[in-house]
């Protein structure tokens, strides 16, 4: 691409027709925000300097969002029209040179692709500007392009002042354009606020390079949804299918087994290796990264995790912000969170939940465990129903377990403790202190057997009714 090609985005907007309180370019398709979409698609034309987004609308929360990208923004204090908007990046754009392309936030599904053809045809051409049409079989709400006898734009004709005639027109506009960068600059203060809404429309600027002797030329797409924005959550709805379902077919055709495709939710900047296998109704979210010859059991969730090649996730087990190592096992009905990290061949069980806690390799935890807070050795057993309690109402405690422990069921530890390496606690104990290596600690009441106890009770009770 043309290394002064700037890439403008108009992202200023709230979107009164999603009814959200939050800004339409901050809802989400596929896992990331619609802007991002369309930024992700800007930096594979250009640098990240020469793409400008114009927010307005929360804009502290967009640029938020964006940051990683390096990407510049305008502020548009006031939404005044498209032509405001692209006016306000006067002073943030690199230069006034090259070739400008200007999108919106709200269209994430325009493709890289496209728009290097639309660089192409405009280039050929000796346009001043090429805008990107397509034909509708339902035109309701665009406006339309009418052309001369050469096939060049004559002008854009909005909706709510089309003729009966113009209103049986298909063509219509985009609202993507290329321009020259020195044209645009050079005219576009000769936009004119509109009389009636008093905002500053980028398609009355068509007639004023008309009028100047410069070329308009459309560029006719043949795929409408690939133009499409997304203004309501219905819309929003089907962009996120498309999304998913793009994904999910590149996953198969890389070597992925999904089973039951259309039942999983996959997010866009997913990773997963070959030969792993997804159970249906899996979801796959945020920035997870899976190695290969894994299998990710039905209803599972992972979220911005990591896991590690053959690693066996059964049904129902959630994980968020955690990672994985080789061959360790989570499942069913497990919870991994807060940066809980599992060493190779580990094994997390059912109903256990670990959080902030590093499970050593070979260790396992197989059944109804809560795990917070700790550090566990390798091959440490813990036994069913183990709490490690790590909160006293003001702070969170560590709990410190060495390597080859074994923790009897039903064991509580009150952090701060450390368990030393080589140690048991025996079933039912409730620790407060330190055990030392190879130490046994037993911290339960003497158990006393009373004779009889249990039928005098129920002869003193028959006797009272």
């Amino acid at each position: 691409m043309d290394q002064r090609l700037t890439v403008v985005i108009l992202a200023a907007g709230l979107g009164t027709r999603m009814n959200s309180r939050k800004a339409k370019v901050l809802h989400k398709a596929g896992g990331l925000t619609l802007v991002e979409h369309v930024v992700n698609t800007a930096v594979e034309l250009t640098t990240p300097e020469r793409v400008v987004v114009v927010v307005g609308h929360q804009a502290a929360q967009v640029q938020a969002t964006l940051a990683v990208s390096q990407v510049r923004f305008a502020l548009q204090t006031e939404q005044k029209g498209t032509g405001h908007a692209l006016a306000v990046c006067a002073g943030a754009v690199p230069d006034q040179s090259g070739l400008t392309i200007v999108l919106y936030g709200d269209g994430p599904l325009m493709s890289a692709a496209t728009l290097r053809d639309l660089v192409d045809k405009h280039q050929s051409s000796g346009a001043a500007a090429t805008l990107i049409t397509t034909i509708l079989e339902d035109p309701t709400g665009y406006g339309r392009i009418l052309l001369d006898p050469a096939g060049n734009v004559d002008a854009i004709v909005e909706e709510k002042v089309v003729t009966p005639e113009q209103r049986a027109m298909r063509l219509i506009n985009s609202g993507i354009y290329c321009f020259n960068s020195e044209l645009l600059w050079k005219y576009l203060p000769q936009l004119k606020a509109n009389p009636v809404s008093k905002e500053y429309y980028l398609t009355d600027f068509v007639e004023i390079l008309n009028r100047a002797g410069h070329k308009v030329r459309p560029y006719q797409h043949p795929d409408p949804n690939e133009l499409m924005g997304i203004n309501t959550r219905l819309e929003l709805a089907v962009v996120d299918k498309i999304f998913r379902e793009r994904k999910v077919r590149q996953l198969m055709l890389d070597g992925v087994t999904i089973e039951r495709p259309e039942t999983v939710t996959i997010d866009m900047q997913v990773k997963i290796g070959m030969d792993t296998v997804v159970g249906p109704f899996t979801q796959i979210l945020g920035a997870t990264v899976i190695g290969e010859d894994c299998v990710i059991g039905a209803g599972s969730i992972i979220k911005n995790s990591h896991v590690a090649e053959n690693v066996e996730i059964s049904p129902y087990t959630m994980i968020d912000d955690s990672h994985l190592e080789k061959k360790a096992a989570a499942g069913p009905f497990a919870r991994l969170r807060m940066n809980a990290h599992v060493e190779a061949e580990a094994h997390i069980g059912n109903f256990v939940e670990l959080k902030k806690t590093r499970l050593g390799a070979g260790a396992k935890a197989m059944h109804l465990a809560y795990l917070g807070d700790s550090t566990i050795g390798a091959k440490t057993n813990i036994g069913a129903g183990t709490i490690t309690c790590n909160y006293d109402g003001a702070k969170k405690h560590q709990t410190t377990i060495g390597a080859g422990a074994f923790v009897g069921s039903n064991s509580t530890l009150v952090a701060p403790v450390e368990v030393g390496e080589g140690s048991y606690i025996a079933a039912g104990s409730v620790i407060t202190s330190a055990v030392p290596p190879d130490a046994l600690a037993i911290g339960r009441g003497r158990q006393e057997n009373k004779e009889g106890w249990a039928k005098r009770r129920r002869e003193k009770t028959a006797a009272k009714l």
